[in-house]
């Protein structure tokens, strides 16, 4: 099931979110109070992974995680079909994304869900690895 995530889901998040090499510090509890927008996909009635989007004239997916052991079970398709759903209600004309140009599973689902390579950044990860920006139009 997937639903819009509550502040009493903060700390299960947390716990998901130590699975993303880079999260962002402060982003989740930030988009939380309203900020932005995160969905959770629940297992047993707790959440067992999320996605957080960003919105100003466009849509930006910062962080998409699903706990290990849900992994293959489709929860990442169905979390970004609901954030790409909800950018599109919001009026964007596009999504965008970046992933670690080693994340090869990761492109594979972007690629599944429409999503095409739009540049790279050069070390724009701590490792020094290239980013791949993708993104998806309306």
């Amino acid at each position: 099931m997937i639903r819009a995530a509550t502040r009493d889901d903060l700390s299960r998040l947390k716990r998901i979110r130590e699975w993303l090499p880079e999260p962002t510090p402060r982003l989740l509890e930030t988009a939380l109070t309203g900020l932005g927008f995160v969905f959770v996909s629940t297992a047993e009635g707790r959440p067992v992974g999320y996605v957080l989007m960003l919105i100003s004239d466009d849509a930006y997916i910062a962080e998409l995680v699903v706990d290990s052991a849900h992994r293959r079970e489709g929860r990442a398709t169905e979390l970004l079909k609901t954030a790409i759903e909800t950018a599109e209600k919001r009026g964007c004309d596009h999504v965008s994304l970046t992933v670690h140009e080693e994340n090869e599973a990761a492109q594979a689902l972007y690629e599944s869900l429409g999503f095409e390579l739009w540049r790279t950044e050069s070390d724009y990860y701590a490792d020094g690895g290239t980013a791949l920006v993708f993104g998806k139009k309306y």
